[in-house]
């Protein structure tokens, strides 16, 4: 039995993984595809600290690195089920058999929510972006489209118009469901456009992103506004495994957890975008990581305490 299993090698579970060998634990990362989760689908990140114009693809390379380096074990197989047995648990896979662990860290991340336009997949990373903090710096000086209605969308919104020419954000309603205060500091931003009752036909280019074609869900009135980027802020959808029926999650799906990274079941942790949090940064799912592990360790010592 392992003292802990990974689950995902994302930023929250190469972290993981780096701390759990640093402190000797027997362990093992499950990953059903390829390393490095959704960093993998940003072009360039540039708020990493100490690595600034960085690819997503090598910062995930590095991250894996360092990983193996440490002595981690990183196995390629689909969680399919969990099990409580006796001093842990059994994690069933698609391709070999169940593992069985003391403790488990679910750092399985989330995924962009899609507008599922055409367009859309084609300019992923040339144009379409999900995360204006990474990426909003490559746009300086550029005009760009937000497209969605709640607090992260105009959020972002005024976030890109500190340095964006103009920023037009495209919402399907009449009215905004973000807080007032911050809608209304929106509507004090000069170079911020708003484009009520309004869903994105297609996102349009050739080597990358030039535009928006828009259509108004009321009139029909069609037309397409010049971008250099589009920014999509339509919520995100956690990747939970289908366990959030025994494992307590938010609304959302979301699994409850607060910095220690605990769930409401004892030796379950999970860390990164997985968990209800407020801010979904690549430096706050490595730092999840290093949590999750420091309480594993506490978890543990407890656990063979007790025996």
């Amino acid at each position: 039995m392992y003292d802990l299993v990974i689950i995902g090698s994302g930023p929250a579970g190469m972290a993981a993984a780096i701390y759990a060998a640093r402190a000797e634990l027997s362990f093992v990362v499950l990953e059903k595809g390829v390393s490095g989760g959704q960093v993998l689908n940003t072009s360039d990140v540039d708020n990493y600290p100490g690595l600034p114009e960085i690819s997503g693809f090598d910062l995930a390379e590095k991250f894996e690195a360092h990983a193996k380096h440490c002595g981690a074990e990183i196995r390629m197989a689909e969680v399919t089920d969990l099990e409580k047995i006796a001093g842990g648990f059994r994690i069933g896979l698609d391709s070999e058999d169940p593992v069985e662990t003391k403790t488990i860290i679910i750092a399985t991340g989330a995924q962009p929510r899609k507008l599922g336009c055409p367009g859309e997949d084609e300019f992923a990373g040339m144009g379409v972006s999900y995360c204006a903090t990474c990426d909003g710096a490559f746009f300086r000086n550029r005009e760009v489209v937000v497209v969605g209605g709640g607090n992260t969308a105009v959020e972002d919104a005024i976030f890109l118009a500190r340095g964006c020419k103009k920023v037009t954000i495209v919402h399907r309603r009449d009215a905004f469901r973000a807080s007032k205060t911050l809608v209304t500091a929106l509507k004090k931003t000069p170079n911020i456009e708003i484009a009520y009752d309004c869903v994105v036909s297609e996102i349009r280019g050739e080597d990358a992103v030039t535009g928006v074609a828009l259509t108004n869900v009321r009139t029909g009135e069609y037309k397409v506004v010049p971008a250099d980027g589009v920014f999509i802020a339509v919520g995100t959808n956690p990747v939970n495994l289908g366990w959030q029926d025994s494992i307590p999650c938010d609304a959302s799906g979301y699994f409850l957890a607060g910095e220690d990274c605990a769930t409401q079941v004892p030796g379950i942790y999970a860390a990164g975008d997985v968990r209800t949090k407020d801010l979904r940064q690549i430096v706050t799912a490595a730092a999840d990581g290093a949590n999750a592990v420091y309480h594993v360790e506490q978890y543990l010592a407890e656990l063979a305490a007790e025996q």
